[in-house]
Formats: structure tokens, C-alpha cells, sequence
């Protein structure tokens, strides 16, 4: 399955810091800039038309006042202006000193912890994503305005804030039950239209089902499929594709089958919370909803590779040989992703429990060992042709029992393996005049 990337395109789509700029006349209610030479340079620096000139002006103007009584104010004007420009490294870096001068500045902190939020999304850095939360916490712990104006910033920030916390529990922590509660709160914070729209609201309405579906004491299948809905609903066409598998997948795996997939996509598209009264009738057991799939397919081979995984998995002896009589000594494509490797044997996450918790359930051990610049590291992603592709032939396979954390999983070892090389596209032969033959002048 490939990796959801709808979340972390769309979390920049309401940035929208607008910057206020302050008049600086000699008046006992505002700051004054007392040095006549500091005050020319400010009074050319802030009137710049072009954006790029301003920007420079203004880091010249730090550059050579790097006390000013208007620093703050500099630097307000410097994270809006490196925005308008689309500058966002920059944009950052002015707002992170904005906030060594005023580090309860709500403008500063909100444009932070959004860009770094969304750098932990797209990296996975623990690091990144911890800075984000902290400064998401000192945000909502930051001291109430007194004016109409701050209250609203505030207000308007907080979503932001418990979504950054979020993220830092799901993606540096693994903390899915604390990541639960603060995508809940955050949504909470929405108008329900806006979480119909584009945008942050609906980018988190989809990791908030990602976070229900993972393994461990907080999965909840019904929850994960009615947020997996609700963003299905209102996403832009081009992520719809990417959703309805994990919308489809997690479906059937909680109630056995697609039946009722539609009428839950019409309430979740009424409303984002799922309330009491919609209910989903629950698949039969593993055990026997695996039995159902080896007794209602006629051509158990065809089944596609996450399938056969549950079955051998999850199925009574009888049913997991079944399947495996017709299985061992067949060669198949393995596509998944590296969690380990060597020169002779290369283990792999192939179902989506095995790629969530990283744990291998596919073994291969190579016909022939690698060299060593072609071991591939982990996260390598093996795929079907035309991509390189990994085959291999069924050996052996042993049923490992659920835990409290972990699915049931089958490790299935398989032999003879070997990577077959990306298949290029022909090239169309270049075709050379006969001989004697001469183009016209």
C-alpha cells in the first residue's frame, strides 16, 4: 500500500499569517525610535514595495540595530514578508528569533509549530516533531489576550496546536491512544463545514483514522473506518484513490466484507463524529472468516498475497494446509518493504500489520548471494514489474498467536529468491539513411 501523503500536502493549505504592520509616530502610546539615523533606516526598510527588497532591508536594519526598541516589530514584518515570498526556511528562521524576543508571540508560534508539524509528517524526525509539540504546548499555555484581536489568533490557533501534539504522539512517540485524544479535541475546535473542506480539519480527520487503525490497545475498526469515510467524502479527487483501499481494507476486515460500505459513507458524510446509534455488525472470528475464504474460492492460488497471509495466519490446520498444498513450491512476487537484509536473506513487511509494527512476515533466502552494494537497505520497497521485483518459492510457514499489541501473522519463508530488474521501456531503433542517399539542402 502505498504511503498516505494527503495529510502532509494539504497541512500548509491554511497557513495564513497576516501580518499587521505598526505606525511609529511620536506619540506617548507607541514605541519611538529616538536615534534619527535608526529611525531613517527603519522608515526606508518598511517602505520598500518590492517584497525582496524589503526583506533585505529589514535583515540589514537587524544587522546593523540588533537592539531596537522596533525588533519585534522587525521581525513580524520579516516572517510575513519571507511568506509572501515563499521563503518558508527563512520564514521560519525569523519567527524562531521572533520568539527569543517575545516567545509567547502567537503569530510567531502559530507559523512555527505549523512548519515544523508539517516537516514532522513528511520526515519522521523525532526531533522535529518533539520542537513542534513544545512549541504547541507553550502556545496554549501562552497568556490570554486582552484585545477582540489575540483572543481570536489564539482561538484560532489552538486546532493547530492539539495537531501538532498529535502528530508527535502518532509519528515520534507511537502513542496512538494520546494522538486519539488530541486529534479528537482538535476536530472538536472546527466548525463542521470546515472539516468538509480542504484544508488542516479534513488532512487530520484522515491521520486520526490511520491512528484508530493501528495495532495495540487503542484500535477501534469502527473508528478507523468512519474517519477513513469521512475524509473519503470530501477529499480532492486525486486522494480519493489513495484512501478507498485502507477504507475498503478495514472494512471488510472488521465486518467480513464490503456490505453497508455505502451506507456508512452517507452518515459520515453528515457528520464527523460517529454517533451511538450507527452501528457496524462485526466480521465473523479470524479463524472463521478465514475459513469462509478457503471454503467460497474455488481458485485458492488467485488470492491475492495479504489474503493468503491471513488465511495461513488465522486458519484452523486444516484450512492453512489447504491453502499450503497448493502454495509450497510456487514461485511468487514478494512485494513489501525491507526490515532487514543480508547478502543470502531478505526479510520483509508485506500486510499492513507487518508494515505498521515493522515486524517481517515474509523470509526470503536468495538463489544466489548479493554483492555487497546490492544489499538493500531497510525501508527498500519492492513493488510488481515494471518496478524491480522480488520473487521467490514457498517453503515453509508458521502460524505465530496474537498478543495484546499484535495480530495473529503468519512468517512464511520462501527460497530460490532473486530480483528481477526494473523492465525499461523499449526504445524505438533510430533508423539511418541507406547508403548513397542524401537529404535535400
Amino acid at each position: 500500500m502505498k504511503k498516505l501523503v494527503f495529510a502532509s500536502v494539504m497541512a500548509l493549505a491554511s497557513i495564513s499569517l497576516v501580518y499587521a504592520p505598526t505606525l511609529f509616530a511620536q506619540d506617548s502610546d507607541q514605541i519611538v525610535i529616538k536615534d534619527p539615523a535608526e529611525f531613517n533606516a527603519y522608515q526606508v526598510a518598511t517602505t520598500q514595495s518590492d517584497p525582496a527588497a524589503v526583506a533585505s532591508a529589514l535583515e540589514g536594519f537587524l544587522q546593523a540595530y540588533p537592539q531596537s526598541v522596533v525588533k519585534k516589530d522587525v521581525l513580524g514584518r520579516l516572517v510575513y514578508t519571507y511568506q509572501t515570498l515563499g521563503k518558508a526556511d527563512e520564514a521560519l528562521s525569523a519567527a524562531t528569533r521572533l520568539l527569543q524576543v517575545d516567545p509567547t508571540n502567537m503569530k510567531a508560534l502559530y507559523f512555527s509549530v505549523a512548519m515544523k508539524k508539517s516537516q514532522c509528517l513528511k520526515s519522521g524526525d523525532a526531533q522535529v516533531c518533539d520542537d513542534a509539540a513544545a512549541l504547541a504546548q507553550k502556545g496554549l499555555a501562552a497568556p490570554k489576550a486582552a484585545d477582540p484581536d489575540g483572543q481570536k489568533l489564539a482561538e484560532g490557533a489552538a486546532p493547530i496546536f492539539h495537531s501538532a501534539i498529535a502528530a508527535d504522539d502518532a509519528v515520534a512517540k507511537k502513542d496512538f491512544k494520546a494522538a486519539i485524544a488530541e486529534y479528537r479535541t482538535e476536530l472538536m475546535l472546527y466548525p463542521l463545514a470546515v472539516t468538509a473542506a480542504p484544508g488542516p480539519a479534513l488532512a487530520d480527520t484522515l491521520q486520526l483514522a490511520e491512528a484508530y487503525a493501528k495495532p495495540g490497545e487503542s484500535r477501534d475498526l469502527v473508528q478507523a473506518v468512519w474517519f477513513y469515510a469521512r475524509a473519503w467524502n470530501f477529499a480532492p479527487a486525486a486522494y480519493k484513490a489513495q484512501i478507498a483501499p485502507k477504507l475498503e481494507y478495514w472494512y471488510k476486515r472488521y465486518h467480513g466484507d464490503l456490505d453497508g460500505l455505502d451506507a456508512l459513507k452517507t452518515a459520515a458524510a453528515a457528520t464527523l463524529f460517529k454517533p451511538d446509534t450507527f452501528t457496524i455488525a462485526p466480521a465473523p472470528t479470524p479463524t472463521d472468516f478465514a475459513h469462509k475464504a478457503v471454503t467460497e474460492n474455488a481458485d485458492l492460488s488467485k488470492l491475492n498475497l495479504e489474503d493468503k497471509e491471513f488465511i495461513l495466519a488465522n486458519g484452523v490446520k486444516e484450512d492453512a494446509d489447504k491453502l499450503w498444498a497448493i502454495l509450497k513450491g510456487q514461485t511468487t512476487p514478494v512485494p513489501g518493504v525491507v526490515v532487514e537484509a543480508s547478502a543470502t536473506v531478505i526479510k520483509l513487511a508485506v500486510t499492513h500489520d507487518a508494515k505498521d509494527t515493522k515486524v517481517a512476515d515474509f523470509i526470503v533466502n536468495l538463489k544466489k548471494p548479493l554483492d555487497d552494494k546490492d544489499i538493500p537497505v531497510a525501508g527498500t520497497e519492492y513493488k510488481l514489474q515494471p518496478a524491480a521485483e522480488l520473487d521467490a518459492t514457498y517453503a515453509t510457514y508458521t502460524q505465530i498467536p496474537a498478543t495484546a499489541t499484535t495480530a495473529a501473522r503468519a512468517e512464511i519463508e520462501l527460497g530460490e529468491g532473486f530480483i528481477q530488474a526494473e523492465k525499461k521501456k523499449p526504445v524505438a531503433p533510430t533508423h539511418k539513411p541507406a547508403a548513397g542517399h542524401h537529404t535535400a539542402h
